[in-house]
């Protein structure tokens, strides 16, 4: 089975639900589909936090696609998140089962032209995160001249379930890819709403990273996702690593993703009960995540629930899907940091050559000689930094490479880069350029409080112009940045954004060369 490889996320990590903002900040109403809402502007910004996009997935609504939210009456007040979708790791009292909830921030000023819209997508190993978590804090990128919505949606068991006892029931529920309905209802409720703040709804730029990077990927190969973005950016994430039911070569029959759902219904005490989904329905959320825990580790099986083939959202193996064209034709960024493997790498000692043999044959089999010779570790003490590289390259770094290939192939652009600058963070100073390390600089969010300087700063100021280029015009170059060129496989050529931004080429080259020929996870054909 997949390890669930995950980012750990405390309660700690998130805002909390309450009043986000000073009652002095002026208000300000607009007018949805389902009611009129009360934000607040701050610094020029206005500021819309936890309006439902869906109803409550609770009782029978529990495992069935998202429904449009129930309207109200009067004016709701939209200054406060609303809850974390619920998870392992969190209070009971943080995280509600109605969670399906987004938040928007847009420039206060009015305009002559409708705004570019980007859409964010949180990671999180899809059991994790939520879009209160304070790095996705969307002002000084909607600062910029964009309008900024963040998402909450399902996770884990409550997300990402499919069961045989689904099948008749109406609608695409016997998907199990509940979370991934959700992401579309919400780009369906952009596309109804988003004018009244500003936005263009035929200016959509989808974006994410870790699991909220898979699920854009997810979404540029789903026929239920066309028409409802018109770019894509990818940060740390790929279609198939960290989802691996989605292909046959992993889960031809089916038998792992149903493996899951039956142990989960014995852990429930539900299997072999006449009504097994009432059974289920009938648990406390809590309850179901608990029993699902899937905050193993890297060399642990667990309870790992993620996206599946489902014949609906997503009807084909992803990898042939982008190999042979059959995606949604829209510009891509696509990238990966320096170190993307520390943060799973964290906490875990022990680490011996033994052991690092035995999880490369885990993954290549018979070409594991192979593998070890392309990422080599010559004593106990190479291991964590040879585990780091694969991780960084095989499930990052390669399929950023694939989706920017497949993205020639179709006839659309994309741009490739990475990302190595590692700030003087406490974080980065243990971890090097770890998973997330980008989000700061992408969101804006670079303090002095949190140890970033002048020259995070200006990096920072480079990478918004670069994302919000793209979502202006689907070419992130302007005046006064270094180019960033189109990717062609020829070239090979990416954006490295360290100390400098600079141009590079034939960025892991050999490694992604031989992820191609013998992942276990079919990545070409």
């Amino acid at each position: 089975m997949a390890a669930c490889l995950v980012v750990g996320l405390t309660v700690a990590g998130f805002a909390p639900a309450g009043p986000a903002a000073a009652a002095s900040e002026p208000a300000r109403v607009v007018a949805l589909d389902s009611g009129s809402v009360s934000g607040r502007i701050a610094d020029g910004i206005g500021v819309f936090l936890g309006i439902p996009y869906a109803a409550p997935p609770t009782g029978e609504l529990r495992w069935a696609p998202p429904r449009e939210p129930a309207g109200w009456t009067g004016i709701r007040d939209a200054t406060a998140y609303g809850p974390a979708c619920p998870q392992t790791g969190l209070l009971e009292a943080t995280a509600s089962e109605d969670c399906l909830t987004l938040n928007v921030w847009a420039p206060a000023a009015a305009s002559a032209d409708k705004r570019p819209v980007m859409v964010w997508i949180h990671g999180g190993g899809f059991n994790f995160g939520a879009s209160s978590q304070p790095e996705y804090d969307g002002a000084t990128l909607a600062r910029q001249g964009v309008v900024v919505v963040t998402l909450n949606y399902r996770l884990g068991p409550l997300g990402f379930f499919p069961h045989r006892r689904l099948a008749g029931e109406p609608g695409p529920a016997a998907s199990g890819n509940f979370g991934l309905l959700d992401q579309i209802a919400a780009l369906t409720w952009v596309r109804r709403n988003v004018a009244v703040f500003g936005g263009d709804p035929g200016n959509v730029t989808l974006f994410g990273q870790s699991a909220g990077s898979r699920s854009v990927s997810l979404l540029t190969l789903s026929p239920l996702g066309e028409g409802l973005f018109h770019r894509a950016i990818a940060e740390s994430g790929g279609p198939v690593v960290g989802s691996e039911y989605l292909t046959p070569a992993f889960d031809g029959d089916g038998t792992a993703v149903a493996t899951m759902s039956d142990r989960l219904a014995v852990r429930l005490g539900c299997a072999g009960v006449a009504d097994e989904i009432s059974c289920l329905r009938a648990k406390t959320a809590m309850e179901v995540v608990k029993a699902a825990d899937c905050r193993t580790g890297l060399f642990e099986d667990g309870l790992f629930f993620a996206p599946v083939l489902d014949g609906t959202v997503l009807p084909r193996d992803p990898v042939a899907a982008a190999l042979n064209g059959t995606r949604a034709r829209v510009p891509m960024i696509v990238g990966s940091t320096g170190n993307e493997g520390t943060t799973y790498l964290r906490g875990v000692g022990g680490l011996t050559l033994r052991t690092y043999d035995a999880f490369m044959a885990a993954r290549f089999g018979a070409a594991k000689d192979q593998a070890l010779a392309i990422f080599p570790a010559a004593s106990d003490a190479d291991v964590p930094r040879a585990i780091d590289r694969f991780i960084t390259v095989a499930v990052n770094a390669q399929p950023a490479r694939f989706m920017a290939r497949s993205s020639e192939r179709a006839g659309s652009k994309a741009y490739l880069y990475r990302f190595t600058r590692r700030p003087n963070t406490a974080r980065a100073r243990d971890l090097g350029a770890f998973h997330g390390v980008d989000l700061a600089y992408v969101f804006g969010n670079t303090t002095d409080a949190d140890g970033y300087t002048e020259l995070d700063r200006a990096l920072s100021r480079q990478v918004m112009a670069y994302w919000v280029n793209f979502a202006t015009t689907g070419n992130p170059n302007g005046p006064g940045l270094p180019e960033w060129p189109v990717y062609r496989a020829v070239t090979d050529e990416n954006l490295d954004f360290a100390d400098t931004v600079r141009r590079e080429s034939g960025l892991f080259r050999a490694e992604s060369d031989f992820i191609d020929r013998a992942s276990r996870f079919g990545l070409t054909r």
